[in-house]
C-alpha cells in the first residue's frame, strides 16, 4: 500500500514508472509493423475522429503516454480543451457530433469487449453514419489503438519520454 507523506512540503512532480522495455529498439520489425498497421488504419478517417478514437481509447486502457501525445495531436489540428477533456464524460456534454458519438461508443465497445462482444445496435449505428470506405478504418484505428495501448502500458511509456 502507497502512503503519502503529509510532512512533504515539495510540488515537485512525481516521478514517471520505471520504463521496462523498448521495444522500437528490441523488436524494430515489430514496431515497424505496428507503425504500418496505425497507418493503413487512419488513411481516410476523418482526422478529428481519429484523434477523438485514439484518445477515448487510451483513457480507458489507462495508456498516459497515448492519451498525451493524442491530446497534443488533437489540440494541433484544432481541437478544443473543451472537447478534449470533455471525453471522459462524452455522453452527458453536447460537444460532440452523431459521428463522433458513435465513434466513440464504437472504440468503448470494441475495447471492453465483455460477454458478449460489441452490441449489434452500436455497430449499426457506426455503420450507418460512416460510409463504405471509412467505416473499416473507424473499425481498424479502434482495434490498433487498443494495441498500441497494450504495448504503452505493458512497457511502462510515460508522457515524461515525450517532454
Amino acid at each position: 500500500m502507497t502512503t503519502i507523506d503529509a510532512t512533504a512540503t515539495t510540488d515537485a512532480p512525481v516521478p514517471a514508472p520505471a520504463p521496462r522495455i523498448n521495444l522500437r529498439e528490441k523488436a524494430p520489425d515489430f514496431y515497424a509493423a505496428m507503425g504500418a498497421l496505425d497507418k493503413a488504419a487512419a488513411a481516410g478517417l476523418d482526422p478529428v475522429v481519429r484523434e477523438l478514437v485514439r484518445i477515448r481509447v487510451s483513457q480507458l486502457n489507462g495508456c498516459a503516454y497515448c492519451v498525451d501525445k493524442h491530446s497534443a495531436d488533437a489540440r494541433a489540428l484544432g481541437l478544443t480543451e473543451q472537447k478534449i477533456t470533455g471525453l471522459t464524460v462524452w455522453r452527458e456534454t453536447p460537444f460532440f457530433t452523431a459521428r463522433e458519438r458513435a465513434a466513440l461508443a464504437l472504440a468503448e465497445a470494441v475495447t471492453r469487449l465483455g460477454d458478449h462482444g460489441v452490441p449489434d445496435a452500436t455497430y449499426d449505428e457506426a455503420a450507418a453514419l460512416f460510409d463504405a470506405e471509412e467505416f473499416p478504418r473507424l473499425l481498424a484505428m479502434c482495434v490498433t489503438m487498443n494495441a498500441w495501448n497494450r504495448i504503452g502500458v505493458t512497457c511502462r511509456l510515460s508522457p515524461a519520454l515525450r517532454h
